[in-house]
């Protein structure tokens, strides 16, 4: 899309997501306890949960789709952590889904959901800023984006960029380029 790669265009909404999510939870818990319908107030953070994990399935996929070009020129163990780090996220936000659903529920057991959503969105939050550090460690330490701008590193013009993105990386492009005069 436009030349940029679909990963770190979809890596941002479940991080906003995770973070509106004990939000929600939150105000919906206070406004049950306020008097309103357990039901119709819960029914924002379920929604806001079902699509918190849509957008970590999504996340997921778009990084995976993307691996195999990144790998070449960050650790693999970089990597591997971070994947590790998404799909645990993935996972934890399927089970806050089906916990925060089960809040819709009538009695003890609705109750007792709602309580436990409130916990489980305030720890993924915690799980949410591990893969997004990972992916920056990616990014900004690894060289991650070098694996979209090297290939265009070939003409003078991106020489600088690439140069100026990963240090000796684009001294050999440079250098290749002037061989090639």
């Amino acid at each position: 899309m436009f030349g940029i790669p679909l990963h770190p265009l979809v890596v941002h909404f479940p991080i906003v997501l995770a973070l509106l999510l004990p939000i929600s939870v939150l105000v919906a818990l206070w406004v049950v306890r306020k008097g309103a319908t357990p039901r119709r107030a819960w029914a924002v953070p379920v929604t806001l949960a079902a699509a918190l994990t849509l957008s970590a399935w999504a996340a997921t996929e778009t990084g995976e789709s993307q691996e195999d070009r990144v790998e070449r020129v960050v650790p693999r163990g970089a990597l591997h952590g971070h994947e590790e780090s998404a799909e645990q996220f993935l996972v934890l936000t399927g089970v806050l889904l089906l916990v925060t659903a089960s809040g819709l529920a009538r009695g003890t057991v609705g109750r007792a959901a709602r309580y436990v959503s409130a916990v489980g969105a305030i720890g993924l939050v915690a799980a949410a800023a591990r893969v997004g550090h990972s992916g920056g460690a990616l990014v900004y330490r690894h060289g991650a984006a070098t694996a979209y701008t090297e290939q265009r590193a070939g003409s003078n013009r991106d020489v600088g960029r690439a140069d100026a993105v990963n240090g000796e990386r684009g001294e050999r492009f440079a250098r290749d380029d002037r061989d090639k005069r």
